[in-house]
């Protein structure tokens, strides 16, 4: 079934297009001291590296906000700038040539200050993500509907989307994170009917690898599956490589993007007569920075082996101490099993 997308109005964050039918783009932020701009550009530039498209930096402070310009021009991929609290770093982030703006405009100051903001970006034409986070809501929205729900995250974001569309600025892109998962996913199906602003969807502090992997994959699949969603952060505690990993992941089980490795492995059982939890590591581990889009499948035994090593473009299918190796739905050979990963990694070179 071919998956409806909702619509949405088109902005760029660079030359990066977000919203309007352009694919689904895979986002990270950096977990270095915007401050020290020899790491951040290095870890901007390994994120790029894994595919990342669009990169967040936290800027809390004016020296922060003094890195931006040499940091911007060490990399390749859009820079957007986290602000909170005080307008006058997003006016200096902009003067910086950044290509998109993530705040709150509810903490940031008065109508005045949102004002100046909005024209700066205007003038520059720089995106605003209004950010809207199930921990920080308004005390008025918690106190009127007695805590955090999808209804007062809504609320809080069209006050939000209200106050610059009075300015009349419209290149806005909206998200409503939270990191309980029906939490937010109720918040974006609410919004979803009443604007036609791109979504950036996520569960926020999801967790460690383990638990935000899971968590990540149910709450942005599910988004996704319905269509909604035009760009996605996966929020990982540990670094952000994983995050950009683990994004590629959601969307290439839903058929969304094809960006490295498909990986297919059976998950063991007595039939299996080679040590396949060893060989699927090893292969893995050894197309983990592979780019190409493959699909690789490595299976224990003859029951589903052979279909599996068929259909994808390189494959194992093992038997007794030995394998037979697939590429393009052909067998190639039989081999032993100590070559099994060597053999199977000679096929992919030669596709």
């Amino acid at each position: 079934m071919i998956m409806k997308r909702r619509k949405s109005n088109p902005i760029f964050i660079g030359k990066v297009q977000v919203g309007g039918g352009a694919p689904v783009s895979v986002q990270s932020m950096t977990n270095t001291d915007t401050r020290d701009i020899a790491a951040t550009i290095s870890q901007i530039n390994e994120l790029s590296a894994a595919g990342c498209e669009i990169v967040r930096v936290a800027v809390p402070d004016w020296e922060a906000a003094g890195a931006l310009p040499a940091i911007i021009s060490g990399i390749s991929i859009p820079l957007i700038a986290d602000i909170h609290f005080d307008y006058r770093l997003a006016l200096e982030v902009l003067r910086a040539g950044v290509d998109g703006l993530r705040i709150n405009p509810g903490n940031i100051g008065g109508r005045e200050q949102v004002t100046a903001v909005v024209a700066a970006a205007r003038e520059r034409g720089v995106p605003i993500r209004i950010g809207v986070n199930a921990g920080s809501l308004e005390k008025e929205l918690l106190e009127r509907y007695g805590g955090v729900t999808a209804q007062a995250m809504v609320e809080s974001a069209m006050g939000h989307i209200n106050l610059l569309e009075q300015l009349h600025f419209t290149d806005i892109k909206v998200s409503l994170k939270a990191s309980d998962i029906r939490l937010m996913l109720e918040a974006y199906r609410l919004l979803a009917g009443r604007v036609d602003y791109p979504f950036h969807i996520g569960v926020t502090e999801a967790g460690t690898l383990r638990t935000g992997t899971v968590k990540s994959a149910v709450g942005i699949g599910i988004l996704l599956n319905e269509g909604i969603g035009d760009t996605i952060r996966v929020s990982l505690t540990g670094h952000p490589l994983h995050e950009v990993r683990v994004g590629y992941d959601i969307l290439k089980a839903l058929g969304l993007r094809r960006r490295g490795i498909e990986f297919i492995s059976c998950p063991t059982c007595g039939r299996t007569q080679i040590d396949l939890i060893k060989i699927a590591g090893e292969v893995e581990e050894k197309l983990q920075f592979v780019d190409r889009p493959l699909k690789v499948a490595v299976m224990g035994c003859v029951v589903n082996g052979p279909g599996e090593a068929r259909e994808a473009d390189v494959g194992i299918a093992g038997g007794k101490g030995s394998g037979l190796i697939f590429r393009k739905g052909r067998v190639m050979r039989k081999v032993p099993e100590e070559n099994l990963v060597e053999e199977l990694l000679r096929e992919i070179e030669l596709l």
